[in-house]
């Protein structure tokens, strides 16, 4: 999930040119199959802009004239009950569509996504992160064609930290405690944290990544009972309460989303935050920052004996059960999904294939970039996949927020949710 995912158009006329170059997995439709017509929905800040999507496709649909694409763009917020109300009740009109990590358990009860296991080819099965299938997969079975593959970031202003006398980036939530501190000590700005705190699934996202690193991230047992009210899921909250108490994390940051994030960051009223891959551009982005060149990048601190954790906020492509045409459906997400298409531009994204980290040519420019991510894929944290996670996610923001404004404690507002849970999954 991104819910606020900006991206700067960049070497389009590149990516346009070298795609259509591509083979891609998927390669040419057979001749004579007859024209083929499919609509396809996307999100409009996923880590791939509409501009990036319409060249994949226009080098698809070069290779594959029989087959004619349009494509779709919805806000993150308003893709899931846009997916819901197209397949359930407006007669299915995608063949596509793109199917966030805690969404396949949901989508596969609704019956409204194909089982595609078999037809994925054997090259994607073993050549992608195995993190990036938990948005593609459930009780074993593959739903949805790995598209995304994606992390919340620990982000740090290095100029702040030196006037701060700090000289290395934090390795726990402990020192990015003491970090804060000293910056705030200093008087080199106010607030040293900031965090996409709204309630929305940004927040969700947070706590997650925190959770993982406290304790552990399993939100759900395998009986169906909650344990988010205990071990990484109470220890992250209780932080969060921490940080806000002590005067560290802007208290703006209950309303703010990940774009107010990496403004906040680039207007140098900030020192630290969590962010998804593209923040880095937007922070040092010498247009929109006034702090370009001093933001620095860095996998998630971790705690104890977690050395890192991130949130798995990887999207994959479904084929509709309503689709007509299945396999040209997914002939196309194979295509847009390829290694070749993945690694034109990285600028804002970073592939979901293995390989593509062990490549020069790929790496070159933020090989420290690349190394964080792929030490991060590595330690990623799933929200649970459960068929009643949207319910859920909205109880949990709801509980945050009061924690957060000290409404109530963080152990009496997980327990509440906790309370909930039988009537969540009815």
């Amino acid at each position: 999930m991104r819910s606020s995912r900006g991206r700067g158009v960049l070497a389009l006329l590149a990516v346009a040119t070298l795609l259509g170059a591509c083979s891609g997995a998927g390669t040419q439709a057979s001749p004579g199959t007859g024209n083929v017509t499919l609509r396809a929905l996307f999100m409009k800040q996923a880590a791939y802009s509409e501009a990036d999507v319409k060249a994949m496709t226009d080098s698809f649909t070069a290779a594959n004239p029989n087959i004619k694409v349009t494509t779709d763009f919805v806000g993150y917020d308003a893709l899931h009950d846009k997916i819901i109300t197209d397949q359930i009740g407006g007669g299915g009109t995608y063949d596509l569509f793109l199917m966030d990590t805690p969404w396949p358990a949901e989508f596969v009860k609704a019956g409204i996504v194909t089982d595609i296991t078999d037809k994925i080819p054997a090259d994607v099965k073993s050549g992608v992160f195995d993190s990036a299938w938990t948005a593609a997969t459930y009780q074993g079975k593959i739903y949805g064609v790995p598209w995304i593959n994606d992390t919340k970031f620990f982000f740090y202003n290095k100029k702040m930290f030196a006037d701060a006398g700090i000289t290395s980036a934090p390795k726990t939530w402990d020192d990015v405690v003491a970090d804060a501190q000293a910056i705030k000590a200093k008087g080199i700005v106010q607030y040293p944290i900031v965090w996409s705190w709204k309630q929305a699934e940004a927040v969700i996202c947070d706590w997650t990544e925190l959770a993982g690193a406290m304790g552990g991230a399993n939100f759900i047992d395998a009986q169906g009972n909650a344990t988010f009210n205990t071990g990484g899921g109470l220890a992250a909250l209780e932080f969060m309460k921490k940080t806000i108490d002590l005067g560290l994390t802007n208290p703006a940051s209950l309303g703010l989303l990940e774009d107010d994030v990496n403004k906040t960051m680039s207007a140098g009223q900030a020192a630290m935050a969590l962010n998804w891959t593209y923040g880095y551009a937007v922070m040092n982005d010498p247009q929109n920052s006034t702090v370009a060149g001093q933001i620095a990048v860095t996998s998630a601190p971790g705690q104890g004996s977690t050395t890192t954790a991130g949130v798995n906020g990887g999207m994959s492509i479904a084929v509709s059960k309503t689709s007509k045409n299945p396999d040209a459906a997914l002939q196309y997400a194979l295509w847009v999904a390829s290694e070749k298409s993945q690694e034109m531009d990285t600028a804002n994204a970073f592939p979901m294939w293995k390989a593509s980290f062990d490549k020069p040519d790929v790496t070159k420019a933020n090989p420290e970039y690349f190394a964080a991510a792929k030490n991060e894929f590595e330690n990623l944290v799933a929200r649970p996949v459960v068929p009643y996670y949207t319910k859920l996610s909205n109880a949990l923001q709801v509980a945050i927020q009061t924690a957060l404004q000290g409404k109530q404690t963080p152990q009496q507002a997980l327990d509440g949710v906790a309370a909930q849970l039988p009537d969540l999954q009815k």
